[in-house]
């Protein structure tokens, strides 16, 4: 791997904390503001370095597709440079993927995991139960989040306004940015092209959040 500058260290650790705080990447607009950079196209020559150098990856030129690859754990060590090795054990959370989120899915299938991953615990920057879902469908498109792309999810049934969750409504599992309104709960599709569910508040159930996603994971 090649040496980044100072400044493309600033642009991935932004972009890895960003993940971790919401679960997606940030615009171009995003870092910019962050890292007091002044026009896209000077984040832009950031983000094409990143990529040439191996640390990043994405999509169409689209900053909502930027992962960070699996070296990043050896360029970024709570903000600062650490040696090239692999990760210690101790380092790595074994994650357990449940399937796709489709109808009927269960939120005890937690415990009947269909495969694990392990993912260094830098990147999700999370305690708790995590699991892996496999998004079906382009509702979340505008996020970064794809048809076929895994996300992982921390187990909870709380969520702040404006994250976003896998919940159930009725008897079928939805990734969406929640809104808790005054007579209902809406979950907003990151689609231009779809509308928002509306589930009426005597229709929601404690429950019926799953939990709040935290990372995502796509192969290339």
């Amino acid at each position: 791997m090649q040496k980044l500058t100072q400044r493309q260290q600033a642009v991935l650790e932004y972009i890895v904390e960003s993940i971790q705080d919401r679960g997606y990447p940030p615009t171009l607009r995003e870092i910019g503001n962050h890292l007091g950079i002044r026009s896209t196209n000077g984040v832009n020559d950031h983000l094409r370095a990143l990529e040439r150098k191996g640390y990043l990856t994405r999509e169409d030129m689209k900053s909502r597709t930027l992962r960070p690859t699996n070296d990043v754990g050896r360029a970024t060590a709570v903000g600062r440079p650490s040696p090239a090795a692999a990760p210690d054990d101790d380092d790595l959370i074994e994650i357990p993927i449940l399937g796709r989120v489709a109808a009927g899915f269960p939120a005890e299938a937690i415990e009947a995991p269909e495969d694990t991953v392990r993912v260094d615990r830098m990147l999700l920057g999370e305690r708790g139960q995590i699991y892996g879902l496999r998004i079906a469908g382009d509702s979340m498109i505008e996020a970064g989040i794809h048809d076929g792309d895994y996300v992982f999810v921390k187990k909870q049934i709380e969520a702040r306004r404006g994250q976003i969750v896998v919940c159930m409504v009725g008897d079928e599992a939805t990734c969406k940015y929640y809104f808790p309104e005054k007579h209902h709960i809406r979950l907003e599709p990151a689609n231009a092209q779809l509308a928002p569910i509306l589930v009426p508040r005597t229709d929601w159930r404690e429950t019926s959040i799953l939990g709040v996603v935290v990372g995502v994971f796509r192969r290339v």
